[in-house]
């Protein structure tokens, strides 16, 4: 019922807001398991994605976003949860494997699921190296992976901005060919997990354009 809402009601009304120029929308599996890896640029990224995928995405998102107090916070906990968001907090480990084995969960029952393998937001623009926790989640799914490269979304609304600026440029959402990594399993895991993690980033900056860090985003939570 609140999806069908939101994809009916509010989607359209956001899209108007947002104008994202969505490239490769045809890459989108209509069913299925699919993990959605993205790169991260802005908090509005959380909104972008499932507008511009056409089917039902879920994905991890911090607690704090289901915390927040007054008009903003309530209806970013509303829009959350409305889709079955998965939260995590911040700097717990455990935590963050709990909401991996949920994913794992919304995968098993044929969903998609989104999460953005650097960890978290990036300040200066660059793409930061992958947390292995999206290597992780593909090993133990066996769903492919759909790479998606945003670019603009900072625009909207800068990490600091409490609200998306209006009038802003129009973000763009490229997306991939979906990603088997089959071929992967009888590696070590350890070993799988990475070069699982490093291919995937590398597909999402050749859509996103943006320079490669070569490092760690420190700011990250760690999930593998």
């Amino acid at each position: 019922m609140l999806y069908t809402f939101m994809s009916r009601v509010v989607a359209p009304i956001l899209r108007v807001l947002f104008r994202p120029r969505v490239e490769g929308a045809e890459n989108v599996p209509p069913d299925g398991p699919l993990i959605v890896a993205s790169n991260h640029l802005s908090f509005i990224d959380s909104f972008i994605i499932p507008l511009s995928i056409p089917r039902p995405v879920t994905y991890i998102a911090k607690a704090d976003y289901f915390e927040g107090g007054g008009l903003k916070g309530r209806f970013v906990r509303w829009f959350m949860t409305s889709l079955g968001h998965v939260p995590v907090q911040r700097g717990a480990q455990r935590a963050a494997m709990g909401a991996l084995e949920q994913a794992v969960g919304i995968l098993d029952d044929g969903g998609a699921f989104a999460i953005y393998p650097e960890g978290t937001r990036s300040r200066d623009g660059r793409l930061y190296r992958g947390r292995t926790g999206v290597g992780w989640l593909v090993l133990a799914s066996g769903a492919r992976v759909l790479p998606v490269g945003l670019a603009g979304t900072e625009k909207i609304q800068p990490i600091g901005a409490g609200w998306p600026r209006p009038f802003a440029p129009r973000p763009a959402v490229r997306i991939g060919a979906p990603l088997d990594f089959a071929q992967y399993r009888d590696l070590p895991a350890a070993k799988a997990r990475r070069a699982i993690t490093d291919e995937i980033v590398t597909a999402i900056g050749k859509l996103s354009g943006q320079e490669y860090a070569g490092s760690y985003n420190e700011r990250a939570d760690h999930t593998g």
